[in-house]
């Protein structure tokens, strides 16, 4: 089911960089086109860095780095794609058929976990939107994953044996 949604997107993601390219009289590149799969393959949100290994690795297609700041800054114009800063770091991912989301970003190890959510869940944060229609909406939530929670309370507990025991000896 996620696979044929994913298809489904890419499908309407190429015919909506078509209708611009041939709007605009801009060629149709092999290197657009692969970067436009290359996003609708990666399964999370990528990097440049990320993209262009996958592009390499996956697809044993090289691209320049100024190519793909350009077709990603055309994506971003289009709305294929979503920028986002996460932790300081610029992340990007497929918005046709993406939803709405809200992104758990771990401040300790910087893993981001994506959570679905409507926009009604948004209302209920009691937001007011003046002169202004939503669409879609993604929200950042900073925290601690549970994997880092765990390390932090093991990291406590052999702090406080040592405090212990060198309490003791004295």
């Amino acid at each position: 089911m996620r696979e044929k949604l994913r298809r489904e997107a890419f499908t309407a993601a190429k015919s909506e960089l078509d209708s611009y390219l041939e709007m605009n009289n801009h060629r149709k590149t092999p290197e657009r086109y692969a970067i436009l799969e290359a996003v609708f393959g990666i399964n999370s949100h990528f990097s440049l860095d990320r993209l262009a290994d996958y592009l390499q690795e996956e697809k044993n297609f090289i691209v320049s780095r100024p190519t793909l700041y350009n077709t990603m800054r055309l994506f971003v114009k289009l709305r294929l794609v979503l920028r986002h800063n996460i932790g300081g770091k610029t992340e990007y991912e497929p918005c046709f058929n993406s939803g709405n989301h809200v992104h758990q970003v771990c401040t300790s190890c910087g893993k981001v976990t994506i959570v679905p959510a409507q926009m009604e869940d948004i209302q209920l944060l009691d937001v007011k939107l003046k002169r202004f229609r939503p669409e879609a909406f993604a929200m950042y939530i900073y925290g601690i994953c549970s994997k880092c929670q765990a390390k932090l309370t093991r990291q406590k507990r052999t702090s406080d044996k040592k405090q212990n025991k060198k309490n003791t000896k004295q």
